[in-house]
């Protein structure tokens, strides 16, 4: 009996404290006092719970965060909450007007069960009831379903309606997603409607392709702003008010500085991947035949900083260009790698004579070898690379091969980015004319500043010094600081006060637009 007492203590001290256990509870007290209608005063919490579970377990089967719905319930003892605080006060009125109104940002109110919401509150609110467990399944359902139509709501405006980097093989920027904390503090909310505002996007790129879609007249049209709109919705990385972007389909580089552009530059990308390409590494996985391999050189989206700057560089060359490219023209020229400046390394240890290479004694599949390209004219990286930090071994750089940059559809590079002016790009990334002099002179190019000079006359000097062999090597130089870099893809943006297309170069339009055909 004693060991009984302790156990029966405990439970009536947290009954006692719990307002929803109260008789009546205060969703009771607010829809009795509301309606004049005193059934809410006889409102059961038992019996109310049980339906309550039952419909949050059916509807839930189709929620995209059930786990997170029910935990919040859990936490406030299973009360209805939203239906409590905002029914009397028209919070809940303006929730499926806001639903009603998301066609604005492409969406198909329904995606939201707008119509079962608003059947459930003019249930409610004609009061025709005569009992009150009559109540509890419409109270339950109402308040299930609002909680989740508002929760997708502020997610889908605030973080968008997919995640790219599920979808994408090659988008490896990390865009913030919605967690459960920060949803449990979204529907525990003080106010629905302060909310619902601060959800709305205020950048101007979205409200300028906000405003083009809802005067569009195709579809097609309309398809190409919605899919954009939704990749302005994505919480991207802080770039901070200074920063470089590099957007795919426009081959573009742009500095910019708040609003402002500070540089511009065409860039070449890499090339798309080939027509069927899915079905074709699928043949590659079951053959492990290289031929059978599909190429895919598309640039990977991503988020870094540039770090560095390396004058006459040196290229590590790929495994996947040494075994598609170099082995072939070394087979076909003996005189090849020489006269392309390619040194060959064999465990880590330099071949003297390259052109003596048996390359019928190796298969391309199983090279041995490691290629590397030294400075000077010939290198493909040109005279400058800029690197930073990412998993995909890619850098920005200049190229031997300017002919490109004239062309309109610049998707030719393996997979890095080529830029049309290095030389600028790299003034305005280390910032001061002494180290912009000092780069200047390790590719030849003459001091800005003649006091200088000095500098880059003895450059000159040693390698016109016929007596000493003058070895041209790679310099490095940092940034005045990191800037940010971010690789992206958008096929229209607003720009000038209309909106600037360009083509679906690598066909993401399309898998995005399968990924969002449910919440049209």
């Amino acid at each position: 009996m004693k060991n009984l007492r302790f156990l029966i203590i405990p439970f009536i001290i947290c009954v006692s404290a719990c307002n929803w256990f109260k008789s009546p509870p205060e969703i009771g007290k607010v829809l009795s006092e509301h309606f004049k209608n005193k059934i809410y005063k006889d409102f059961d919490t038992v019996a109310y719970d049980s339906i309550f579970v039952k419909t949050l377990d059916s509807l839930s089967k189709g929620f995209i965060n059930p786990k997170t719905v029910k935990a919040f319930y859990e936490q406030n003892h299973r009360e209805p909450r939203l239906v409590t605080k905002f029914y009397v006060n028209g919070e809940l009125d303006s929730l499926t007007s806001y639903l009603e109104n998301s066609k604005v940002h492409g969406f198909n109110p329904e995606i939201f069960k707008v119509a079962q919401i608003k059947s459930l509150l003019k249930d409610l609110s004609d009061n025709q009831f005569k009992k009150v467990e009559d109540t509890y399944p419409v109270i339950a359902q109402l308040e299930v379903l609002s909680a989740n139509a508002y929760l997708n709501y502020n997610n889908f405006l605030k973080y968008g309606v997919v995640n790219p980097r599920n979808i994408f093989s090659r988008y490896y920027i990390k865009v913030k997603r919605p967690d459960s904390a920060g949803m449990i503090r979204l529907l525990a909310s003080e106010n629905i409607l302060d909310t619902l505002k601060a959800a709305q996007p205020t950048s101007e790129q979205y409200k300028g392709l906000q405003r083009a879609y809802l005067n569009a007249n195709t579809e097609s049209e309309k398809r190409i702003l919605l899919l954009n709109m939704e990749r302005f919705r994505w919480k991207m990385p802080e770039t901070g008010t200074n920063y470089v972007q590099v957007n795919i389909p426009d081959f573009k580089l742009t500095w910019f500085d708040k609003a402002d552009t500070v540089i511009s530059m065409k860039v070449c990308v890499g090339g798309k991947r080939e027509n069927g390409y899915e079905d074709k590494l699928k043949a590659f996985a079951k053959s492990g035949n290289l031929d059978d391999k599909p190429k895919n050189h598309e640039t990977p989206l991503l988020f870094s900083k540039i770090n560095s700057i390396q004058a006459n560089p040196v290229w590590n060359i790929p495994v996947s260009i040494a075994q598609s490219e170099i082995y072939w023209m070394a087979r076909k020229d003996p005189y090849y790698l020489s006269n392309s400046n390619i040194k060959v390394y064999y465990k880590d240890k330099l071949i003297g004579e390259p052109d003596t290479i048996n390359w019928n004694r190796y298969s391309r599949d199983k090279l041995p070898f490691k290629f590397k390209q030294g400075s000077g004219n010939g290198n493909a990286l040109g005279k400058f690379k800029f690197i930073f930090d990412n998993g995909s071994s890619i850098y920005l750089h200049d190229t031997n091969n300017k002919n490109g940059f004239n062309l309109t559809n610049r998707a030719i590079s393996h997979g890095c980015v080529r830029v049309e002016k290095p030389l600028e790009f790299a003034e305005k990334l280390v910032g001061d004319t002494y180290t912009y002099d000092k780069l200047r002179a390790e590719v030849d190019l003459p001091p800005i500043d003649s006091a200088h000079v000095k500098w880059y006359k003895k450059r000159l000097a040693a390698k016109a010094d016929t007596t000493k062999a003058f070895q041209l090597k790679p310099a490095w130089f940092g940034p005045k600081k990191a800037v940010p870099l971010l690789i992206t893809y958008f096929t229209a943006w607003s720009q000038n006060d209309h909106i600037e297309y360009r083509p679906d170069v690598y066909q993401m339009d399309e898998k995005l637009w399968v990924a969002m055909k449910k919440f049209r």
